[in-house]
């Protein structure tokens, strides 16, 4: 299909549509909201009753899934969700099942993958500028 003069697209579809970076921005994005999951978690350790959220563990095996079957196309459509997370277990007499030293720790690793993620991103965006401009600085 040959791209409009005008306004081309085309010419930076094949760092956008790479698998790579459409599975780091999708994982991106999963990160940001296990991040959201995370500072809900550690704002309620004291709510009476409250239970610990996450993302939803059959996002990691589907995307897997879609991803093995080599339909990225299927993959990227996939929505990560949270939910109430059933392996953690109260150890306290209110029913509270948040443990703010595993969130912490939670939160390190999270942070630990977005950086990581982040620099993906970035380096395909740093290939287009150097693609536009000759220069990558």
């Amino acid at each position: 299909m040959a791209c409009p003069l005008h306004y081309s697209p085309c010419m930076v579809d094949p760092i956008f549509q790479s698998p790579n970076y459409q599975l780091a921005s999708k994982l991106l994005d999963v990160s940001v909201l296990r991040q959201e999951a995370i500072a809900s978690n550690i704002a309620n350790s004291e709510t009476p009753g409250y239970r610990r959220i996450d993302v939803a563990p059959d996002f990691a095996t589907e995307l897997r899934s879609r991803i093995n079957a080599g339909d990225m196309t299927a993959a990227t459509r996939l929505e990560a969700r949270l939910t109430e997370d059933s392996n953690a277990r109260s150890m306290r007499p209110d029913g509270n099942s948040v443990q703010i030293d595993s969130e912490l720790l939670q939160m390190n690793r999270n942070m630990v993958e977005h950086d990581f993620l982040s620099e993906v991103i970035s380096r395909n965006i740093k290939q287009l500028r150097l693609a536009i401009t000759g220069r990558a600085g």
